[in-house]
């Protein structure tokens, strides 16, 4: 009989194996870091049920599989084309990894306009390491968080991108990570750093993508630093394999007069769970977290987000839109806190889901944590099913039973879709949600009847 490896031993053990190779191994600050990461990560453990957040999610596959860290022989993985949520004819920079490991072969950087830099950790800890000591580790905390714990520990791949003073960058910038390529089930920690400095401008699109069939972890941290009066239009998809598990952090610091636009598009993945934390700590900032999320088979997606308003007149929106068919579950947590000295916040939530079978499961808990009292505050959740008259409306005009329900999912994901402000970025979500459809979907101008 098998002896079960205890996840936490699993992984303290390979960080002690790996240390070494790590990059900036020989920065004492760097090690420093990662040794706190993995000291925390210890003494916590991986988080369960008795933790309030995470009450609706179980890290199973944490429990049941035992996951290598990515040696440099699985960067090698043959690619034949590589997944983008633009067109490829766009022509938009991008870099791209592969089990953790950039692929400079696959990736084209060469078109950036002068004052942005779009880097790997790697190569940015061996150019500006002191750059980089500034402002790693600075947005996201350890305390309490075990899995950015765990990620500032194993931190093995990720993006650095650093907007300058003022500068406006026209063309979305794609981050593209690639897994699911080995024989045996790895981890991957990609840890990302974006720097928007006072007044600069950029769109950035990442997308994690699991091509092969194995199974993997993708531990992902991102933090995000929007100076005064700078825009950031953050758009993500995740569309991991059916084996994967995903679990991204997001943290985020918003400045005076500066706004973080953020949408996230979740489309796969054995489970998924996305926490995004958001302080608005100048006035005049504006923070959109908006997403939508599509399961099907026995996919968990969890949505958990914070949004914390640290100073008087600041705003934020959220909007959600969940589709769960066959045996899939949902969770939407959604918290706004308003700081005592916050008055004047206009801060909205909701979350919308549509049920396609009685076996799907719904979790959703938005909070609203006001200590403020000159505030405009409001949150709401609906789960229930297709509305049976409009479909028998479509059906009535000759419409097929199977591309009436599409239209009907169409159009409410498009609720969530029209908060992203970019035109190609949200055709190409709506792309990505006609194909996840159970059935070939048009558009309703492209249907005429026979």
């Amino acid at each position: 009989m098998s002896q079960k490896i205890n996840p936490v031993e699993n992984f303290v053990s390979g960080f002690e194996a790996i240390r070494a190779t790590l990059a900036g191994n020989d920065l004492p600050w760097l090690d420093s870091l990662r040794r706190s990461g993995i000291g925390q990560f210890e003494d916590i453990g991986l988080p369960g049920p008795k933790v309030e957040s995470w009450k609706y999610t179980r890290l199973r596959p944490l429990e049941d599989t035992t996951f290598r860290p990515v040696i440099l022989a699985d960067r090698e993985a043959y690619i034949d084309q590589v997944p983008t949520v633009l067109p490829s004819s766009s022509g938009c920079p991008r870099i791209v990894f592969v089990n953790g490991f950039m692929r400079s072969d696959l990736s084209c950087l060469d078109n950036l306009p002068e004052g942005v830099t779009v880097e790997s950790l790697g190569a940015a800890v061996a150019r500006d390491s002191e750059w980089v000591e500034t402002h790693l580790g600075r947005i996201g905390r350890l305390e309490g968080q075990p899995l950015v714990a765990l990620n500032t520990a194993m931190m093995n791949s990720g993006v650095v991108v650093h907007v300058q003073r003022g500068v406006v960058v026209e063309q979305p910038i794609q981050m593209i990570f690639i897994a699911g390529l080995t024989e045996e089930p790895v981890a991957c920690y990609p840890r990302n750093l974006i720097v928007m400095e006072e007044a600069s401008q950029a769109t950035l699109v990442k997308l994690h993508a699991g091509l092969g069939v194995s199974a993997y972890l993708a531990n992902a941290v991102t933090e995000v630093e929007v100076g005064d009066a700078a825009i950031l239009r953050h758009y993500r998809v995740q569309s991991e394999n059916i084996q994967a598990t995903h679990l991204g952090s997001l943290h985020v610091r918003i400045g005076q007069d500066a706004t973080y636009d953020g949408f996230g598009l979740h489309i796969g993945g054995r489970l998924s769970r996305t926490e995004v934390f958001a302080r608005l700590e100048g006035e005049g900032g504006h923070c959109a977290l908006n997403g939508a999320y599509l399961m099907k088979g026995r996919e968990h997606c969890d949505n958990t987000t914070v949004i914390e308003h640290v100073v008087p007149h600041t705003t934020c929106s959220e909007v959600f839109k969940g589709i769960l068919d066959d045996e899939s579950r949902g969770v939407f947590q959604g918290r706004i806190v308003v700081h005592k000295d916050a008055q004047g916040t206009d801060g909205h939530q909701s979350s919308n889901v549509l049920l396609l079978s009685d076996k799907a499961e719904m979790d959703a808990k938005p909070e609203l944590e006001i200590y403020a009292d000159d505030v405009k505050c409001s949150h709401g959740a609906t789960t229930g099913q297709l509305d049976e008259t409009a479909l028998f409306y479509l059906r009535s005009r000759g419409i097929p039973e199977a591309l009436a329900r599409n239209l009907l999912i169409q159009s409410f994901v498009a609720g969530a879709l029209d908060e992203i402000k970019v035109d190609t970025v949200r055709e190409a979500m709506m792309s990505k949600v006609v194909h996840w459809l159970p059935a070939k979907c048009f558009l309703a101008e492209e249907w005429t009847e026979e």
